[in-house]
C-alpha cells in the first residue's frame, strides 16, 4: 500500500496543479472523441441515408446538389423537369419506383414538398421500415389541401393532426410571402431519425399551383426520386442521361455521391485533428512540467524515503504512476467534455439535416484515446522520474549550516 499512498499524497499536495493539469488532458481527450466521432458518425449517416431511393433524376446539373435537394431538402433546386419525363422515367421496364416531389415553399422556414401519397403507401425508406402515422392520422389526399408533417418539424412548429396553416412563398422563411391557401394536417409522421422528419409534405398538384408560382410550370417537378430493379440499370441510365443526353441529370448512386461531398472537406477534419492533437500534446508537457517543477520541494521526501528503505525503482515507478494518473483523472473527465461536445454538434446536425447521430454508439476510438492519453501523460513523467531516480540520499539530507 506504500505506492498507493504515496501517489494519493503527493496528488492531494498538489491539488490544484493537478486539477489543471487534468482539465487540460480533459479537453484534449473529449475533442479528440468528439471529432472522430462525429466525422464517423455522420459520414456513414449521410452515406446510408438515401430514403430507400437508388437514384435521382432532376434538371441539369450537379449531382451532389440534386441529391442535397431532392434527399437531404437541402440547397436549392437546380431547376424543374417536365412532367413528361416523370412519366416517360416512371414506365421504364428497368424502374421499380418513381415518386415526383416539387420544392419552392415553407412553414416558417421549414420546407414544404410537395409529392404523392405512394410516397408514405409503399416505400421503405429504410430495408423493412416503412413510413407509419401518428395514431388518428392519415395520409394527405391527391387533390386536397392537405398536408403530412415530419415528426421533427411537427414539433418544432407545434403542428398536431387537425391544425391548419398557411404556407409561405421561397425555402426561406419571410412573412410578407404569405400564400393565401390554407392547408389542414391530417397526419404526423412517426420519427425515422432521417431528413423526412424535416419537412412538411403537400399534395404534387397543391404546390406545382400554389397562389403566385409561375402557371406555365404548373405541371413541372423539382425532381423524380427513384427505386431500381437492378443495379445495371443505374449505369446504363447514367450513360443514356449523363453522357448521351444534355438536358437531365441522373444521379446514381446515392450514397457515393454524398461519400464524394466527404471526400471534399476531409481537410476540414485533419485540421480539427490536428488541433486535438496540439492540445493533448500541451497537456502531456503540462503533466511534465507540474511534476518536474515540483521536484525540488520533493527532493527531501524522496530522500527520506530512501533513507527508509525504498528503492530507486519504486521512487522512479511512483513518479511515473502518479504521471499516468493524472492522465487516467482527463482521461475519465474527458468523457464529461465528449458526450458535452457530441451532443451539442448532435443537435445542430439534427436540426439542420434531420440525420440523428448516436451519442452512446460504442466504437474502439472511445477507449483507444483514453488509454493513448495516460501513456502519453505516463511518458510525459518520466523526466521528473528520472530527476527522482538520480536524487542523492546523502546531500539532500545533510543538514544545511
Amino acid at each position: 500500500m506504500t505506492l498507493p499512498l504515496l501517489i494519493y499524497r503527493s496528488l492531494r499536495q498538489h491539488a490544484l496543479s493537478t486539477i489543471v493539469t487534468a482539465g487540460s488532458i480533459a479537453l484534449a481527450c473529449g475533442l479528440l472523441m468528439c471529432v472522430w466521432m462525429v466525422k464517423t458518425q455522420s459520414q456513414a449517416a449521410f452515406t446510408q441515408t438515401t430514403a430507400g431511393f437508388d437514384a435521382v433524376l432532376g434538371a441539369r446539373g450537379s449531382k451532389l446538389q440534386l441529391v442535397l435537394n431532392a434527399i437531404f431538402h437541402l440547397e436549392a433546386s437546380p431547376g424543374n423537369l417536365p412532367y413528361a419525363d416523370y412519366e416517360m422515367i416512371k414506365r421504364h421496364p428497368a424502374m421499380k419506383t418513381a415518386i415526383p416531389i416539387a420544392v419552392g415553399d415553407n412553414l416558417r422556414g421549414y420546407r414544404l414538398v410537395g409529392t404523392v401519397p405512394e410516397l408514405f403507401e409503399s416505400v421503405e425508406y429504410a430495408p423493412g421500415k416503412k413510413y407509419a402515422l401518428e395514431p388518428g392520422g392519415r395520409v394527405f389526399a391527391p387533390d386536397a389541401k392537405e398536408a403530412v408533417a415530419g415528426s421533427f418539424a411537427a414539433e418544432r412548429l407545434g403542428l398536431k393532426t387537425g391544425d391548419t396553416f398557411h404556407p409561405f412563398h421561397g425555402l426561406a422563411f419571410d412573412e410578407k410571402n404569405q400564400h393565401a391557401e390554407t392547408y389542414t394536417v391530417t397526419g404526423v409522421l412517426k420519427p425515422t431519425n432521417t431528413p423526412v422528419d424535416r419537412v412538411i409534405w403537400i399534395p404534387l398538384k397543391g404546390l406545382q399551383t400554389m397562389s403566385g408560382h409561375d402557371p406555365k410550370a404548373a405541371t413541372d417537378v423539382s425532381a423524380v426520386l427513384l427505386q431500381l430493379r437492378a443495379p445495371t440499370a443505374g449505369f446504363m441510365l447514367d450513360m443514356m442521361y449523363n453522357k448521351q443526353g444534355n438536358r437531365l441529370t441522373f444521379a446514381y448512386p446515392v450514397g457515393a455521391i454524398i461519400a464524394e461531398l466527404f471526400q471534399k472537406i476531409s481537410w476540414f477534419d485533419r485540421v480539427l485533428a490536428l488541433v486535438a492533437y496540439l492540445v493533448a500534446l500541451v497537456a502531456a508537457g503540462s503533466v511534465l512540467a507540474s511534476i518536474y517543477n515540483s521536484m525540488s520541494a520533493r527532493r527531501r521526501d524522496l530522500a527520506i524515503l530512501r533513507a527508509l528503505g525504498a528503492k530507486r525503482r519504486t521512487i522512479f515507478g511512483a513518479v511515473v504512476a502518479e504521471a499516468a494518473c493524472i492522465g487516467a483523472l482527463g482521461a475519465a473527465a474527458g468523457f464529461a467534455v465528449y458526450f458535452a461536445l457530441f451532443a451539442g454538434v448532435a443537435r445542430i446536425i439534427r436540426t439542420q439535416t434531420g440525420v440523428v447521430l448516436d451519442v452512446f454508439a460504442p466504437h474502439p476510438v472511445l477507449w483507444i484515446c483514453p488509454l493513448a492519453m495516460i501513456a502519453l501523460c505516463a511518458l510525459g513523467g518520466m523526466v521528473p522520474a528520472f530527476k527522482a531516480y538520480r536524487t542523492p540520499v546523502a546531500e539532500t539530507l545533510a543538514p544545511v549550516s
